[in-house]
């Protein structure tokens, strides 16, 4: 809100199961079943987070303030594993 007067938007991009060089070493069984339980069945990539981050950086994001976009490929949409299962 004080930073409105100023024309200056406040967004947050939060990042779901992106995959990075650090997971690497948890093993591909692991990944498999982390991409599993996305209903997009596949790990974020780091440009999926930047996209987000360029939206609320343009000037078509210029109205938009005080939001957050989760960049998880649905993994909080779902109510459980078996839910995924049945897309």
């Amino acid at each position: 809100m004080e930073l409105s007067r100023y024309n200056t938007t406040i967004n947050a991009v939060m990042p779901g199961n992106i995959y990075i060089e650090g997971l690497q070493g948890l093993g591909q069984e692991y990944l498999d079943a982390m991409a599993a339980s996305i209903p997009l069945k596949r790990l974020g990539a780091v440009e999926d987070t930047g996209n987000a981050a360029l939206l609320f950086a343009s000037d078509e994001a210029g109205y938009i303030t005080g939001q957050q976009i989760v960049v998880d490929g649905g993994q909080i949409l779902p109510e459980s594993v078996e839910a995924i299962a049945e897309i």
